[in-house]
């Protein structure tokens, strides 16, 4: 592993230090001068942007395409709110891993590693590649679904899609990647001339995003509930945490620079919204009139019935986007897992060095990415039970990441200054509770088909009912312990001079019994819905 020159710095890898490179700009490494007028402001986002601007629009992806599409021609406008819903979720949460990137210099995996102890660590790395390597296959398959509607041989795009993945991250310069990055995040704007041409009632759209819908009756709740519980985890998933806090060490952000990448991370927010919303609208308005309303198949048949509504134009710009969405989810979940790894065995990973300089990053790279691409051309692949697979496993995993996201957020030897404040936890808190119950409803309703409306709203019933006993045993115990007496704000001064001091040197966080006990409480629900998630699904692969 690359030792680093400055004995203060907690970073892993020696070029992950220096200039910040970015597609758009230059930032010296001593330029620690104010930002003065409108000029300069715009000259340092646009060195900036990168990191929040392809997390985000990575997460409108295959997957997403499908399950938007889905809401769109199954139930129109009606889960349009959702998305609304999901913004101040999908800022809290990315906003305290570009934190954590920026101040300690250490990835998500390695963090966890390092404050909780080898079997965390071990299980963050081992459930991020497992389903990492799912949610490429998917990617995958929606190469191979916009290549079949757009008439290309499969094997050719699985193959030439490949080759632009690895080939982009292999190039040895940062820069270069970030551009084709880039350059592929602009073309995901395609959604919205497929928006213009099914032309959606603009009045309609509007009344969906404001008043929340339920579409159909009591017997159609759980399906619609279940469809809801998918669009979260399309858009809040596990593999965004790990990527962006390594993306942002890697292109070199300090918290000198950290309001300008928050800047960077609504503008991937507002199009990642603005595509999804698109999405529906257009599905809304082409299936709302046929046959087909009801009926969803996968995107291929999206791309017929926009086809079939507004034209040849609108079904090829919908399977080039789809294309696009593919290949940049793919770029960002390989990453992800390539840098996790780094970060963990110590080996060198940053795409600022060379093949050669970085041969385990990059194998774990293009071996990913490979593996994915060879499974989706296996005849007679299970590809849909992939699918279902990934859904339902990173929905089972996502309340645990978050959990240790809001527990790095709060230690004061990784962030120092820069630890939540008290409106951040209780948001974030909030969030757990309501990700938790969702994943107990996704595990339950694929290990009971059957499961009914009724049945469902039971089981968040009584998750909503252990989130409130647990948030009064905290009080209680905060009160006993005088804990808000003596509570004082934590000293922000000095706040972009401070970075994480190396790993070596940090004690290991001591765990109260409360602590003790929801990790352990944690550690069995995980233990338990993965292998009964697993086990229905390897049922399925029989059966199929």
């Amino acid at each position: 592993m690359a030792t680093v020159t400055n004995p203060r710095s907690a970073v892993l890898d020696s070029q992950h230090t220096g200039d910040i490179r970015g597609a758009l700009g230059t930032i010296t490494a001593g330029d620690t001068g104010p930002r003065r007028g409108l000029s300069a402001t715009l000259k340092t986002l646009l060195a900036v942007v990168g990191p929040g601007l392809i997390v985000m629009v990575g997460d409108n992806d295959a997957g997403a395409f499908a399950t938007y599409g889905q809401a769109g021609q199954d139930y129109g406008t009606r889960l349009v709110w959702t998305l609304l819903l999901l913004v101040p979720v999908l800022y809290v949460n990315q906003e305290m891993v570009l934190r954590l990137g920026a101040v300690t210099g250490v990835g998500h995996a390695r963090l966890i590693l390092e404050r909780f102890g080898k079997f965390w660590g071990a299980f963050s790395v081992i459930d991020l590649f497992i389903l990492n390597a799912l949610t490429l296959i998917t990617e995958f398959i929606g190469i191979t679904l916009a290549a079949g509607y757009l008439g290309l041989p499969k094997v050719a795009a699985v193959v030439l899609a490949a080759a632009i993945i690895t080939g982009s991250a292999f190039t040895g310069s940062f820069r270069r990647f970030e551009r084709i990055a880039i350059a592929f995040c602009g073309a995901s704007l395609l959604l919205i001339p497929v928006y213009i041409l099914a032309h959606p009632s603009t009045g309609q759209m509007a009344r969906a995003f404001v008043i929340p819908q339920l579409p159909g009756g009591g017997g159609q709740l759980s399906t619609v509930i279940l469809l809801i519980i998918g669009i979260v985890g399309t858009t809040v998933a596990p593999w965004q945490l790990f990527f962006q806090q390594s993306y942002v060490i890697d292109k070199r952000i300090t918290p000198r620079f950290i309001r300008y990448e928050k800047a960077d991370l609504w503008i991937g927010i507002l199009i990642v919204v603005v595509g999804a919303a698109a999405l529906m609208g257009a599905t809304a308005a082409a299936f709302a009139h046929s046959g087909a309303a009801g009926h969803f198949t996968n995107s291929a048949g999206l791309a017929a019935g926009l086809q079939a509504y507004a034209g040849r134009a609108a079904g090829v710009l919908f399977a080039v986007a789809l294309l696009d969405a593919s290949v940049i989810g793919a770029f960002a979940v390989s990453l992800s897992t390539a840098y996790a790894i780094g970060d963990v065995f110590g080996l060198r990973h940053s795409l600022h060095r060379g093949v050669r300089s970085a041969k385990g990053f990059y194998a774990v790279h293009g071996g990913l990415v490979t593996l994915a691409a060879a499974i989706v051309l296996i005849p007679g692949s299970p590809l849909g039970l992939v699918t279902e697979g990934v859904q339902v496993l990173a929905g089972v995993l996502l309340p645990s990441a978050t959990v240790f996201l809001l527990l790095l957020c709060n230690d004061p030897a990784v962030l120092g200054p820069w630890v939540n404040s008290r409106k951040t936890n209780l948001f974030t808190s909030a969030v757990i509770a309501v990700l938790v119950t969702l994943s107990v409803v996704l595990t339950a309703s694929v290990l009971f088909p059957s499961i009914s409306s009724g049945q469902i709203m039971a089981i968040m019933a009584a998750c909503g009912a252990g989130a409130l006993g647990a948030a009064a045993y905290a009080v209680v115990r905060r009160r006993r312990a005088g804990v808000f007496a003596a509570a004082v704000a934590p000293e922000r001064s000095g706040r972009e001079d401070w970075r994480m001091p190396p790993l070596m040197l940090l004690q290991r966080p001591v765990m109260s019994a409360g602590r003790k006990l929801g990790m352990a409480a944690l550690r069995i629900y995980l233990a338990i819905a993965m292998v009964l998630v697993i086990v229905r699904i390897v049922e399925l692969a029989i059966g199929h």
